[in-house]
């Protein structure tokens, strides 16, 4: 037998960065809209206290705007303490709508989206720096990182005569540090050398080569 499909619903909870006038806003919203609401007939927090604490806070707030010490500290108090009550009564609407996306929004709560952004192409990764290593015949390569990358390729070789085709070694790097050391390569000549990354929707181009002589 098919298993039902659960329809969550989730509440936008983060307030760290919101400001002190449109958290108040959020607050009397959500206010307004537990009160003598039906479909929360038991909040966590008692709602008339809960204003309380509203008037409390936008209260410490405009205390707080002439910059006293003692003002901010009390202002900072009581918002801390109004997200966690912000935050009891978002979990207690996300239960108790019973996943109905028009109960939910009755409590005056922002719905959290549930769509994800699409994939986007991974950034092309470059080579940052190419320096000689600590002995004859050595080449240190650092790469640039690029974000959500799953692997990358590194490809090198030296460089021929005009009109010969570089004979590439690729190697593949789950990540970009430690710097990659060449070894045993041959002093006097040059090499060439490549990068790109691998992210969800395949791999970035190459990016431009980067040439250095080897000593």
């Amino acid at each position: 037998m098919a298993r039902t499909k659960l329809n969550i619903v989730k509440a936008v909870l983060g307030f760290s960065g919101v400001s002190d006038s449109n958290l108040v806003s959020r607050l009397n919203a959500v206010h307004d809209g537990m009160w003598n609401n039906p479909a929360y007939p038991s909040p966590p927090i008692d709602i008339p206290a809960f204003k309380s604490a509203i008037d409390a806070y936008a209260a410490a707030v405009a205390a707080a705007l002439d910059g006293g010490k003692t003002a901010l500290t009390e202002r900072d108090k009581r918002r801390a303490d109004m997200i966690i009550m912000l935050r009891q009564l978002g979990h207690y609407a996300e239960v108790a709508c019973k996943g109905d996306m028009n109960t939910f929004v009755t409590s005056s709560f922002v719905p959290a989206s549930t769509t994800r952004p699409p994939a986007q192409p991974i950034g092309q990764p470059v080579i940052a720096s190419i320096r000689q290593g600590s002995n004859s015949g050595q080449l240190v390569v650092t790469i640039k990182a690029v974000p959500k990358a799953r692997h990358y390729e590194l490809r090198s070789g030296a460089v021929p005569v005009a009109g010969e085709a570089i004979n590439w070694a690729t190697m593949l790097l789950a990540t970009t540090k430690p710097a990659t050391l060449f070894n045993n390569l041959t002093p006097g000549g040059i090499y060439t050398f490549q990068v790109r990354a691998f992210g969800k929707l395949g791999h970035s181009d190459w990016s431009d080569p980067a040439n250095r002589m080897c000593i």
